[in-house]
């Protein structure tokens, strides 16, 4: 009966044996809990309305309240349990049945036992932090369990005490710790980076794989896994799901673990297709998880969506109130911006050859198109063309009401020139009444001033690398901005957003990190359709966009358009496109003209050649605020983007050698 009782009312009887212990730990005295639960535990399971007769419903209240006295670890007693004395077999029961004891409670079979790690889980959520320390001091806490005495010290932010208290776990052989000790092993992880203790983890988790046992293995390595994901190392993030799912193939974690480097992909079929595979494995082992088997339900709906909701719980809160509103304020009709025709943009002065990237690309000269009378005079794609009415967008007057509001309230300003985060120092997230403010105007989704500082604000926020997060919240926000645009500009308007005109700088802000989005994410066409459209609306290139789109054509095998593009930035001081035009050149089969080009580029960049044909060599010094035109730097960093494209193409590294000589 008592097990059936467990079986219909799990919540009950999980709700009696808590508040059981919470009066033994008070009072501690068997006799005065006895007389409570002849009260409380009939009351609470039920039992006065049940089938059962009186006797039937003190003997087994009795029984239940005995199970839990002698399982409970008394602080009195050095936390070891004070079972109570058997009864003799001829004496009365204590049940009150009026029987001995011999042939009442005395004459059942063995009665089950409280596991000693639900009870003391119990324990451990009732004491005090100077009952913790008591207990601690006895030595009684089950090993395992020392994880739970961590996660209340985590949780106030005590990550020292935390780091103290498990790491003996971990220390010599591992060969006895089994998947109950994974918690800990998870705590002491997450104390490390409370703590900067980077090179600790690493060593732990190191150590666990190569000496534990299988199941904690298995959670070292996926732990492992997603570190490599966190830092976007997906080939050894692949690496540790292989030795995962070598050490224990039918883990819920493994599975996890491989649907979450796929959707970091956005392998979003692959992982829809993995989800179907591990719900039915699951079921085939009678695995039973409500939770898992909604996690693999939505996968298989939206990926990204899936892995959102798997980190609502850990997420700032400001991010899942977002999500929300991108949700409801992405839905809303696009808005109906006007264009005000402006005066073309001024050249700008010429760079020095020690200009830094962000004034290379920041305030680089327009360029002249080239004449008629040049060897590859192919008509240029419309795309890029050099004329066209510069303009300025111009907000519906309602969206410009609100936009004033909204200034007054963001934190965060713009960021400076074409940099797409903002000076530091400044965090926008610590400050929350912008999203308050937020939160209630949806329509503030139809300024692209808006857009653009929402774009900047996940930018700067600490869980922005995490991909999902990227593709529910900032690709909307891109996507709308992009949507706006098509509207306002379609490609036959004739119009361009020149980037000297301050009003425009958020739209192609926008764009730029939209082919960002899309380069990441692998999405080739869209990144280059993103590009041509930024070069068409801003034939300066502020940004660097050709350098860009030249090794995309170059990679999709596109060699014309990649000549059409070098055209278009004659003498560009870009080794994207300088050399860029040459590879072009070379795999169309016009060694001669590829030979000319080549010849006037390394006049201009000569040490390209050199980092492009040689297998090793050393990297030189790189300032993270530029490059020198000319340098050793720019040099190596073309060779980082391109060199696999000109090892690709047979011969082509052994004829720039025999060019220069």
């Amino acid at each position: 009966m008592l097990v059936q009782h467990d079986a219909t009312d799990a919540e009950r009887f999980e709700q009696v044996i808590v508040e059981s212990v919470r009066y033994i730990l008070e009072h501690q005295d068997p006799r005065d809990y006895i007389d409570w639960a002849d009260g409380y535990i009939p009351a609470t399971l039920g039992l006065w309305d049940s089938s059962l007769d009186p006797v039937e419903i003190t003997r087994l209240t009795r029984l239940l309240a005995t199970l839990i006295w002698n399982a409970t670890p008394l602080p009195s007693n050095a936390f070891q349990p004070r079972p109570l004395p058997q009864p003799a077999p001829q004496g009365p029961c204590p049940c009150g049945s009026g029987f001995t004891y011999g042939q009442c409670c005395g004459n059942l079979d063995e009665l089950p036992q409280l596991s000693a790690e639900l009870v003391w889980d119990i324990v451990i959520e009732q004491l005090s932090e100077d009952g913790i320390r008591a207990a601690l001091a006895s030595r009684a806490v089950p090993q395992p369990l020392l994880a739970r005495i961590a996660d209340r010290w985590l949780d106030e932010d005590r990550p020292g005490r935390v780091v103290a208290l498990l790491e003996p776990l971990f220390a010599g052989s591992l060969e006895s710790l089994d998947g109950r000790y994974e918690p800990a092993l998870d705590l002491l992880c997450d104390a490390y980076d409370r703590l900067d203790h980077w090179r600790k983890k690493l060593g732990l988790l190191q150590h666990v794989c190569e000496e534990a046992g299988r199941a904690l293995r298995a959670a070292a390595w996926q732990r492992l896994g997603i570190m490599h994901i966190d830092s976007g190392d997906y080939h050894l993030a692949q690496m540790a799901f292989t030795a995962a799912q070598r050490s224990d193939p039918d883990s819920p974690g493994t599975a996890l673990l491989e649907i979450t480097l796929l959707v970091a992909q956005h392998k979003d079929d692959l992982a829809r297709e993995r989800a179907r595979f591990w719900m039915h494995r699951f079921r085939r082992l009678g695995v039973e998880s409500e939770r898992l088997w909604a996690f693999f339900q939505q996968v298989i709906v939206d990926p990204q969506a899936a892995m959102v909701n798997t980190q609502s719980d850990v997420l700032d809160p400001a991010l899942v109130d977002l999500h929300d509103w991108v949700k409801v304020a992405m839905a809303r009709p696009l808005p109906d911006y006007g264009r005000v025709k402006r005066r073309a943009p001024r050249a700008q002065t010429p760079m020095s050859p020690h200009s830094t990237q962000f004034e290379l690309f920041a305030e680089l000269d327009a360029h002249t198109p080239p004449s008629g009378d040049t060897d590859d005079a192919e008509a240029l794609p419309d795309a890029w063309s050099d004329t066209g009415q510069p303009v300025s967008l111009r907000a519906p007057s309602e969206v410009r009401a609100s936009e004033a509001l909204w200034r007054r309230l963001y934190p965060g300003g713009k960021p400076y020139s074409i940099h797409l985060t903002l000076a530091e120092g400044i965090d926008v997230w610590s400050e929350p009444g912008w999203l308050d403010h937020l939160l209630g105007h949806p329509e503030l989704a139809d300024s692209l001033d808006v857009l653009d500082d929402l774009a900047t604000a996940l930018y700067v926020h600490p869980d922005s690398s995490l991909p999902w997060i990227a593709h529910a919240l900032l690709t909307p926000v891109l996507d709308r901005a992009w949507s706006i645009l098509q509207q306002v500009l379609p490609p036959d308007a004739g119009r361009q957003l020149p980037w000297s005109i301050e009003a425009n700088r958020p739209a192609l802000r926008l764009l730029f990190r939209r082919y960002l989005a899309h380069a990441q994410a692998g999405c080739s066409k869209e990144a280059r359709h993103t590009l041509e459209t930024l070069l068409r609306l801003n034939p300066q290139d502020n940004h660097g966009a050709r350098a860009e789109l030249m090794n995309l054509y170059l990679r999709d095998g596109e060699d014309e358009r990649a000549l059409a593009l070098a055209r278009r930035f004659p003498g560009d001081r870009l080794a994207d496109l300088a050399y860029g035009e040459v590879l072009a050149l070379y795999r169309l089969g016009r060694e001669e003209r590829a030979r000319t080009v080549l010849q006037s580029v390394v006049r201009r960049l000569p040490r390209i050649p050199r980092y492009l044909t040689r297998k090793r060599i050393k990297r030189p010094r790189l300032d993270p605020l530029g490059v020198t035109l000319g340098g050793e730097d720019q040099a190596w960093l073309y060779r980082e983007a391109m060199r696999d494209v000109w090892a690709a193409e047979p011969g082509a590294l052994d004829w720039l050698k025999r060019c220069l000589v």
